[in-house]
């Protein structure tokens, strides 16, 4: 795919990205993610969306080689990152973090919040216990959370404030990129709202750059500048935000801007509703993976798998019936 902006520009390019899981017992290869590839700018939010199962927390793991890719390259700060060794990785994770889905699995029930924020500084040897000491107070008021309950444990927070802990976490150590992976789906809507802004906040203080991953749309929307759509392992649309949600052009994500409820019961919205199941990503369909559930699949779409192009400028689509290629259709 065409590069979206200069590689000067980027902090992040993942370029052919493919990760499979072998199955056990078995001689098949689950293809979680098949040729991913785009860009993030140094202080940009990219929102990376799609059903449940598409593979984009797989795409955030091997960014962080917390999976280990199986081909493909994630170049941070000019720098290839699959294929470092140990010691190198482990000085390249002061500059990437992550916020995880579950604020209940993620946080260690045994360890207080003084002792979870504080490990990252331990596993660097970065300052004294003083010091580490008002790092952790510093970090926790900068999410929202009084100090003095650095001693408690995880099981004495709501939710909302263990995503929180786990944000002073993630912000420990001064990265440059933070992998969201999903990090508001388990908090209640109105939680939701105040950890996203919360991030939102943390950015323009912090100059952070987020690869925000979510299936919920209406979220991705409030915070991202771009947003990338993956279905069963590929990016078949990517785009500003804005130029998405207004004039969006595959139709997978036509479907899924669809199902956004509309706040006000005047307004109505066409649904469509896609046919059939999402295909086995062990063995996923030849050609256009969306065709077996795309309303608009002709002949074709069995053998032509598309390649990514360019719709309008930096607007771009993977589908034979749109764009550059549309005039090639019989």
């Amino acid at each position: 795919m065409k590069s979206l902006s200069s590689e000067k520009e980027n902090l992040l390019a993942v370029r052919d990205l493919v990760k499979h899981f072998s199955v056990e017992g078995s001689d098949d290869v689950v293809q979680a993610v098949s040729g991913v590839s785009f860009d993030i700018k140094q202080g940009e939010t990219l929102g990376l969306v799609g059903e449940s199962g598409c593979g984009k927390s797989t795409v955030g793991r091997c960014i962080l080689r917390l999976h280990e890719p199986t081909s493909g390259e994630v170049v941070f700060e000019g720098e290839n990152v699959v294929g470092l060794d140990h010691r190198r990785m482990q000085l390249l994770r002061r500059e990437m973090q992550i916020i995880f889905q579950d604020p209940y699995a993620s946080l260690n029930p045994r360890m207080t919040v003084r002792s979870i924020v504080s490990e990252p500084l331990k596993i660097h040897n970065i300052g004294t216990k003083t010091e580490q000491k008002d790092r952790v107070s510093e970090l926790l008021s900068s999410v929202g959370l009084d100090p003095k309950y650095a001693d408690r444990y995880p099981h004495e927070f709501s939710g909302g404030q263990r995503q929180r802990i786990g944000i002073a976490r993630a912000l420990a150590l001064n990265p440059k990129l933070i992998i969201c992976d999903e990090p508001v789906s388990a908090l209640d809507v109105s939680v939701q709202a105040q950890v996203v802004n919360l991030l939102q906040q943390l950015q323009d203080d912090l100059g952070l750059t987020y690869l925000f991953i979510s299936h919920g749309l209406a979220v991705v929307e409030h915070i991202s500048d771009r947003v990338a759509v993956m279905y069963l392992g590929k990016i078949v649309e990517i785009c500003d935000a804005q130029e998405l949600y207004e004039n969006p052009q595959h139709p997978y994500t036509k479907a899924l801007l669809s199902a956004i409820p509309i706040p006000d019961p005047k307004v109505k919205r066409e649904r469509i509703v896609l046919k059939g199941d999402v295909p086995t990503p062990i063995s996923p369909p030849s050609g256009c993976r969306f065709r077996t559930r795309c309303p608009l699949a002709i002949e074709v779409c069995a053998s032509v798998e598309p390649e990514m192009s360019e719709i309008t400028p930096g607007h771009f689509a993977a589908c034979i019936r749109i764009g550059t290629n549309a005039d090639t259709v019989t």
